[in-house]
């Protein structure tokens, strides 16, 4: 699979970009950065980091510094000052490509029609400029895995709303009613499930070698916020899971439904809209949630085992 990998670094997209390394079946032919756990350009330089560490060059470039219609935020008291923990360390040796994360999209996308597949994993405000700019992407990319959304879950920044959503909501609106006929949603309905303890986290510390040490440090930061968050030593692997359900659908079950993203809410902004009613809507009345759209595949129960087996194994590389 060849992967355009829109992120924001941060350490689950760094743990995220390490799994996929380690994958003999993934190829990261590009690698644009946006504002999420950090500012683009932070976060730009974190993926050219972990790149070198795990030994590939993909052109990075940074992308949107700021959402579509508010103001920016950003998460270092998840991730860190430097985003990685406080262990990003000396500058990277590679170089930023020139050109913004959007116009990579799609150019790639022109250049390799129906060829590859973008794996998003932080805000969608790279993807829906590339949209803006190209409204023939839906049919350009073979496919598009979002990890984002709360569909039937409570949000992680609101009650309703996940963080890369509420980062930008117009963004998320317009990626999921742009019509993409492969859109694969991995939001908390899925990645809360993928939440290591002590025993995983003990066992990963034992290993040595560089990737390990580097998640190793990685996770000690990021557990010790969930440990404060939860009372127990343990973490979510978000990012990664979604890039693995990206390289195996079997990993999780699904359910197709049209979605859209809450604007104007005072409580709700952000937060997914869908209509969850289980019996035909001919016997209720209609809604206009996610009406006329392209109906996405949204990830729900998880085999969890299966993929944390293989996160482990990707950092033994």
């Amino acid at each position: 699979m060849r992967i355009i990998l829109d992120t924001d670094p941060g350490v689950d997209d760094a743990l995220a970009i390490m799994y996929l390394a380690a994958q003999e079946d993934a190829e990261i032919v590009a690698v644009g950065s946006v504002h999420g756990n950090v500012p683009a350009p932070l976060g730009a330089l974190n993926a050219l980091r972990v790149l070198d560490l795990v030994g590939l060059d993909p052109p990075v470039t940074v992308g949107a510094a700021k959402p579509l219609a508010q103001p920016l935020q950003t998460a270092e008291f998840v991730h860190g000052d430097d985003g990685l923990g406080g262990h990003a360390g000396p500058p990277p040796r590679g170089s930023l490509a020139p050109g913004s994360a959007a116009e990579q999209i799609v150019r790639l996308a022109r250049a390799n029609p129906g060829e590859l597949t973008l794996l998003a994993l932080g805000p969608l405000t790279n993807v829906a400029l590339a949209v803006l700019l190209e409204p023939d992407l839906p049919d350009l990319l073979r496919s598009v895995v979002v990890m984002g959304g709360a569909v039937t879950v409570p949000g992680n920044i609101t009650p309703y709303a996940d963080a890369n959503f509420y980062h930008d909501p117009e963004a998320a609106d317009l990626v999921l009613g742009a019509g993409f006929p492969e859109l694969v949603l991995v939001g908390l309905d899925a990645t809360e499930q993928a939440r290591v303890g002590a025993d995983w986290l003990n066992a990963l510390s034992e290993l040595s070698g560089p990737r390990a040490d580097f998640a190793n440090k990685l996770l000690d930061h990021y557990g010790q916020f969930y440990s404060t968050m939860f009372g127990e030593h343990s973490c979510t692997l978000h990012d990664p899971l979604a890039a693995a359900i990206m390289l195996d659908s079997k990993l999780a079950g699904y359910r197709t439904m049209p979605l859209g993203v809450e604007l104007t809410g005072t409580h709700t902004r952000g937060q997914v809209v869908s209509d969850l009613r289980s019996i035909s809507s001919d016997a209720y009345i209609s809604t206009n949630a996610g009406a006329g759209r392209v109906p996405i595949k949204v990830a729900e129960k998880v085999d969890v085992p299966t993929f944390l087996d293989q996160m482990f194994n990707s950092l033994k590389s």
